[in-house]
């Protein structure tokens, strides 16, 4: 039953979509197509994916932290186990840490993004997603080695404080430079224009 009401709204989603292009609303045909194909895939495909995410973060925060010696890592099950200074904490890497909803988020507006052409949005899209999970990886790496060197306590700051700080500087930066720069230097008003078009 559930399966036939998420087609209907697909349907419904594509019509409003096919609508907007032809009316030529160009802002709001990205808005809807970017937040439902947000909803589409989060509803649909993160189920499938976040668990495999989670073990692919767990294996580069883990390789670092065999590396360092500092933490270890237990891929199957996308958990960490540090060695803190007045003992050992185990963190699993879910939902929140696997990086899905930022993925989902990005897939999605770059889907909608009119500045790229379809080869450039795929190839954009494959290194932008592992931009983002190297920078989830590195977020994670961040948070095991402050707790291994600073002990437990500081669980709170690194995890709610450092490694979002860490994380979404990461992430400005790279929508700077696929939606910001490229939308600017593409930019033609009369016959001026930044780009080499």
């Amino acid at each position: 039953m559930n399966w036939i009401i998420y087609l209907l709204l697909i349907v419904a989603w594509l019509y409003v979509l096919w609508t907007l292009r032809r009316s030529k609303l160009t802002f709001w045909h990205f808005l809807v197509g970017s937040l439902g194909l947000f909803l589409i895939l989060m509803i649909i495909v993160r189920p499938y994916i976040v668990q495999p995410l989670a073990n692919l973060v767990a294996v580069l925060a883990g390789g670092v932290g065999k590396l360092t010696g500092t933490f270890s890592a237990f891929f199957k099950y996308g958990i960490l186990f540090i060695d803190a200074e007045g003992g050992a904490i185990t963190l699993q890497i879910d939902f929140e840490c696997s990086g899905v909803i930022e993925i989902i988020a990005y897939i999605s507006l770059l889907s909608f993004f009119n500045v790229y052409k379809l080869n450039e949005k795929v190839i954009v899209g494959v290194l932008g997603t592992a931009a983002i999970i190297f920078a989830n990886a590195l977020r994670i790496v961040i948070i095991c080695e402050i707790i291994h060197f600073c002990g437990m306590d500081m669980y709170y700051i690194a995890h709610t404080i450092i490694g979002r700080l860490v994380f979404y500087a990461l992430s400005v930066l790279l929508y700077f430079y696929v939606f910001t720069k490229p939308q600017i230097i593409r930019t033609k008003v009369g016959k001026f224009t930044y780009g080499h078009n």
